[in-house]
Protein backbone atom coordinates (compact mmCIF):
# COMPACT_ATOMS: atom_id res chain seq x y z
CA UNK A 1 0.00 0.00 0.00
CA UNK A 2 1.48 3.30 -0.60
CA UNK A 3 0.23 6.71 0.17
CA UNK A 4 2.15 8.99 -2.85
CA UNK A 5 -0.52 10.59 -5.19
CA UNK A 6 -2.29 8.57 -7.62
CA UNK A 7 -1.34 9.47 -10.89
CA UNK A 8 -4.76 9.60 -12.37
CA UNK A 9 -6.65 11.84 -9.47
CA UNK A 10 -3.25 14.10 -9.42
CA UNK A 11 -0.95 13.72 -13.15
CA UNK A 12 0.19 17.45 -12.46
CA UNK A 13 2.29 15.66 -9.87
CA UNK A 14 3.69 13.42 -12.66
CA UNK A 15 3.88 15.79 -15.54
CA UNK A 16 7.31 16.19 -16.91
CA UNK A 17 9.10 14.03 -14.59
CA UNK A 18 11.03 12.08 -16.52
CA UNK A 19 12.73 14.97 -18.72
CA UNK A 20 12.97 16.89 -15.77
CA UNK A 21 15.23 13.62 -14.45
CA UNK A 22 16.91 13.49 -17.01
CA UNK A 23 17.75 17.59 -17.15
CA UNK A 24 18.94 17.21 -13.74
CA UNK A 25 20.78 15.03 -14.01
CA UNK A 26 22.79 16.66 -16.53
CA UNK A 27 22.78 19.51 -14.17
CA UNK A 28 24.24 17.39 -11.32
CA UNK A 29 26.46 15.36 -13.31
CA UNK A 30 28.23 18.96 -14.16
CA UNK A 31 28.01 20.34 -11.27
CA UNK A 32 30.22 17.04 -9.43
CA UNK A 33 32.45 17.00 -12.41
CA UNK A 34 33.30 20.99 -11.20
CA UNK A 35 33.85 19.79 -7.99
CA UNK A 36 36.51 16.98 -9.14
CA UNK A 37 38.28 19.58 -10.93
CA UNK A 38 38.53 21.76 -8.10
CA UNK A 39 39.67 19.04 -5.80
CA UNK A 40 42.89 17.86 -8.39
CA UNK A 41 44.87 20.31 -7.41
CA UNK A 42 44.48 19.56 -3.97
CA UNK A 43 45.59 15.79 -4.49
CA UNK A 44 48.87 17.34 -6.33
CA UNK A 45 47.21 16.29 -9.60
CA UNK A 46 47.42 12.82 -8.81
CA UNK A 47 43.47 12.79 -9.23
CA UNK A 48 43.94 13.09 -12.72
CA UNK A 49 45.28 9.28 -13.23
CA UNK A 50 42.10 7.92 -11.21
CA UNK A 51 39.81 11.04 -12.26
CA UNK A 52 36.79 8.45 -13.47
CA UNK A 53 37.06 6.67 -9.86
CA UNK A 54 37.12 10.75 -7.93
CA UNK A 55 33.70 11.45 -10.11
CA UNK A 56 32.01 8.38 -8.86
CA UNK A 57 33.17 8.89 -5.04
CA UNK A 58 31.96 12.62 -5.29
CA UNK A 59 28.83 12.04 -7.05
CA UNK A 60 27.99 9.47 -4.75
CA UNK A 61 28.57 11.51 -1.66
CA UNK A 62 26.93 14.32 -3.22
CA UNK A 63 23.75 12.55 -4.47
CA UNK A 64 23.56 11.15 -0.67
CA UNK A 65 24.00 14.57 0.84
CA UNK A 66 21.52 16.68 -1.32
CA UNK A 67 19.12 13.58 -1.27
CA UNK A 68 19.47 12.74 2.76
CA UNK A 69 18.68 16.82 3.34
CA UNK A 70 15.91 17.79 1.03
CA UNK A 71 14.98 14.83 -1.21
CA UNK A 72 16.32 16.33 -4.31
CA UNK A 73 19.28 17.16 -5.68
CA UNK A 74 20.58 20.34 -6.76
CA UNK A 75 19.64 19.79 -10.23
CA UNK A 76 16.23 17.98 -9.19
CA UNK A 77 16.03 21.27 -7.23
CA UNK A 78 16.24 23.49 -10.39
CA UNK A 79 13.83 21.57 -11.88
CA UNK A 80 11.54 21.65 -9.34
CA UNK A 81 10.96 18.06 -7.97
CA UNK A 82 11.74 16.13 -5.36
CA UNK A 83 11.62 11.91 -4.14
CA UNK A 84 9.34 10.98 -2.09
CA UNK A 85 9.29 7.54 -0.40
CA UNK A 86 6.21 5.16 -0.18
CA UNK A 87 4.38 7.36 2.56
CA UNK A 88 4.77 10.59 0.21
CA UNK A 89 7.64 11.14 3.09
CA UNK A 90 11.00 12.99 2.00
CA UNK A 91 14.08 10.59 2.26
CA UNK A 92 16.01 10.29 5.29
CA UNK A 93 19.59 9.50 5.05
CA UNK A 94 19.18 5.17 5.16
CA UNK A 95 16.88 5.90 1.69
CA UNK A 96 19.17 8.15 0.59
CA UNK A 97 22.23 5.93 0.53
CA UNK A 98 19.79 2.66 -0.91
CA UNK A 99 18.51 5.10 -3.84
CA UNK A 100 22.37 6.52 -4.80
CA UNK A 101 23.18 2.82 -4.75
CA UNK A 102 20.63 1.31 -6.95
CA UNK A 103 21.27 4.42 -8.84
CA UNK A 104 25.43 3.81 -9.45
CA UNK A 105 24.54 0.09 -10.01
CA UNK A 106 22.06 1.14 -12.44
CA UNK A 107 24.69 3.06 -14.06
CA UNK A 108 27.12 0.84 -14.05
CA UNK A 109 25.36 -1.31 -15.88
CA UNK A 110 23.95 -0.24 -19.09
CA UNK A 111 21.08 -2.61 -20.03
CA UNK A 112 19.69 -2.39 -16.59
CA UNK A 113 19.95 1.70 -17.21
CA UNK A 114 18.02 1.61 -20.53
CA UNK A 115 15.38 -0.92 -19.13
CA UNK A 116 15.28 1.64 -16.10
CA UNK A 117 15.05 4.89 -18.65
CA UNK A 118 12.02 3.18 -20.70
CA UNK A 119 10.39 2.10 -17.28
CA UNK A 120 10.61 6.00 -15.66
CA UNK A 121 9.29 6.96 -19.41
CA UNK A 122 6.67 4.90 -19.55
CA UNK A 123 5.26 3.60 -16.03
CA UNK A 124 2.34 5.70 -14.25
CA UNK A 125 4.55 7.06 -11.44
CA UNK A 126 7.64 7.50 -13.49
CA UNK A 127 9.69 5.36 -11.29
CA UNK A 128 13.20 3.62 -12.62
CA UNK A 129 14.18 0.36 -11.26
CA UNK A 130 15.39 1.51 -8.20
CA UNK A 131 12.46 3.55 -7.32
CA UNK A 132 10.29 0.36 -8.08
CA UNK A 133 12.59 -1.80 -5.60
CA UNK A 134 12.22 0.79 -3.03
CA UNK A 135 8.58 2.05 -3.65
CA UNK A 136 9.94 5.59 -4.33
CA UNK A 137 9.20 8.45 -6.83
CA UNK A 138 10.58 11.60 -7.76
CA UNK A 139 6.97 13.93 -7.76
CA UNK A 140 7.04 17.65 -8.98
CA UNK A 141 7.59 19.82 -6.22
CA UNK A 142 4.73 20.55 -4.15
CA UNK A 143 3.85 24.79 -4.21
Amino acid sequence: MTRLPDPVDHPEMYEGVALKRLLAWIIDTVLVVILCIAIVPFTAFIGLFFFPVLVFLVSFGYRVITLANKSATYGMRMMAIEFRDKDDQPFDFTLALLHTAGFSLSFSIFLIQVVSMIFMGSSPRGQGLTDMALNTTALNRRR
